[in-house]
């Protein structure tokens, strides 16, 4: 009998959010569970720090570079490219989606590709200013009885109180989940459901009830120093939503009361000043919101006694800067916080349990590994790897890949359309803006915070040249080398 598959995608979650996996400071015991019961990626990266690129790679298990899908806002997703989901429909999953898919623009009714989904319920930002078929709304309207404007209402800042906890979207998700879980099949057809929720995505605005279970003065500071802000000048032509570092440790409050005529706007227009510790407050909080909505999920999974028989993947599509370095949100830089994310795989008595894996790997690597489980072919195009054998205990897990990439090609919309690429073999961190005669170098190994920039000491002129030969060779095997050769001349 082939697994069910429930796969969890949070957005803009970096991989020290979790208390199992060493985060003291924040509460959640439903993802801790899942790590008790399956394998945790500690050294898991994403192909791209921003959200299509990076969703287009690990659903198409293909790198940037082959799938062409580099930016946000397209028009369309390629109709070249497959999905897993796709190929799992195919297979006889019965597949749905609920939250984001962003594989195109989003601000109307998102174009969808060939995605297999029988059933969509689509809520790409959660507030009341999108489009018709933006099903949270419905849901709210429907369901709820409140008016999706009346919710929302007052909701300006960018840091702080939001949404109710019974009318968030994060609920929303887990609500529609269930449903999906409940419905009654054939018993020997699977189903593959993606959960896509929006938060924590700014702005950070999650429920007043579980903002208050956090104290910011509780919290340690961002990873800042005082030369993070003069550094950063450097790269004043690379684009990243906050370009210009300030100190988010001596900043008094986050409170920004500028009105925007266009709320969703705060998700993208990060503040010129904010409060390091407060931010992480509210990042904490829906992050514990989503955690508790994730355990209904499973709970329901048991209720119906179909957990056994249920791959389960949690994960995020990228990271948040959260104030390091005096910057927040993201754009085209490669700090861990923003590409660093968090990885969790379970299938109870099949899958390893409790296992922490150190070994470096990659979100393309998703894609396969399900087929894998599955019993379904790869694809010969995918680019990924199949994580089964660290999964069933048949490998090392502390040795995966020897090096990780991620990229950036103008993937937002802003002024300089900068474009940089990042290569990590698990020590040093190499960094290339092109076209900038720029880059960043890090030895992660004696500096895990990212403070001492190697890029231009000369001592180091030698290694430097080693990894960017090495970053070249990295980024050229990312290219898909097309059709498949049938003849050899």
């Amino acid at each position: 009998m082939k697994p069910n598959i429930l796969w969890f995608c949070t957005d803009q979650q970096r991989f020290d959010t979790i208390a199992a996996l060493g985060n003291e400071h924040i509460t959640t015991p439903n993802i801790d569970a899942l790590v008790a019961r399956g394998v945790a990626f500690t050294n898991a990266y994403c192909q791209s720090p921003i959200c299509t690129p990076s969703r287009a790679s690990f659903l198409t298990g293909k790198y940037p570079s082959s799938t062409h899908v580099y930016r946000n806002g397209n028009k369309r997703f390629p109709s070249g490219e497959t999905l897993v989901t796709k190929l799992f429909a195919d297979a006889g999953y019965d597949c749905g989606l609920i939250g984001k898919l962003h594989l195109s623009a989003a601000s109307k009714l998102e174009v969808r590709p060939d995605d297999g989904y029988r059933v969509f319920h689509w809520s790409h930002h959660p507030t009341p200013d999108y489009p018709a078929g933006h099903d949270y709304a419905h849901w709210l309207e429907d369901e709820k009885g409140v008016s999706p404007e009346s919710v929302y209402s007052g909701i300006t800042n960018f840091c702080g109180a939001g949404v109710p906890e019974e009318h968030h979207q994060t609920t929303w998700c887990a609500e529609r989940a269930i449903d999906f879980i409940s419905e009654e099949r054939d018993p020997d057809q699977p189903w593959l459901l993606s959960v896509n929720c929006f938060d924590p995505h700014p702005p950070f605005d999650p429920p007043a009830n579980y903002l208050d279970r956090y104290r910011a003065e509780d919290l340690p500071h961002p990873a800042f120093r005082p030369e993070d802000i003069p550094r950063n000048a450097k790269f004043e032509k690379v684009d990243q939503q906050s370009k210009i570092a300030i100190d988010p440790i001596n900043c008094h409050s986050s409170q920004d009361d500028i009105p925007l005529a266009d709320r969703k706007a705060r998700a993208y227009e990060p503040p010129l000043e904010f409060n390091g510790r407060e931010v992480k407050a509210a990042y904490y909080a829906m992050i514990e919101l989503i955690d508790h909505q994730f355990g209904r999920i499973v709970r329901s999974l048991e209720e119906t006694g179909q957990l056994d028989n249920t791959i389960i993947v949690f994960m995020s599509d990228h990271g948040e800067m959260l104030g390091d370095h005096g910057l927040i949100y993201k754009g085209c830089r490669f700090f861990e916080g923003l590409v660093h994310v968090p990885l969790i795989i379970s299938w109870p008595q099949k899958f390893s349990e409790n296992l922490k894996s150190e070994g470096l790997v990659e979100l393309v690597d998703v894609a396969p590994t399900l087929l894998d489980a599955a019993g379904l072919d790869i694809p010969s195009c995918f680019q990924g790897n199949s994580l089964m054998p660290v999964l069933t205990g048949q490998a090392d897990a502390s040795i995966i890949r020897d090096h990780v990439i991620c990229e950036y090609r103008d993937s937002v919309a802003m002024p300089n359309a900068s474009n940089g690429s990042m290569y990590f073999d698990g020590r040093y961190k190499i960094i290339v803006y092109h076209g900038l005669g720029i880059g960043e170098l890090y030895d992660l190994a004696s500096d895990p915070d990212e403070f001492d920039d190697l890029w231009d000491n000369p001592a180091n002129k030698e290694n430097r040249d080693r990894l960017m030969h090495l970053h070249f060779d990295a980024m050229m095997a990312s290219i898909s080398p097309g059709p498949e050769r049938i003849e050899k001349y």
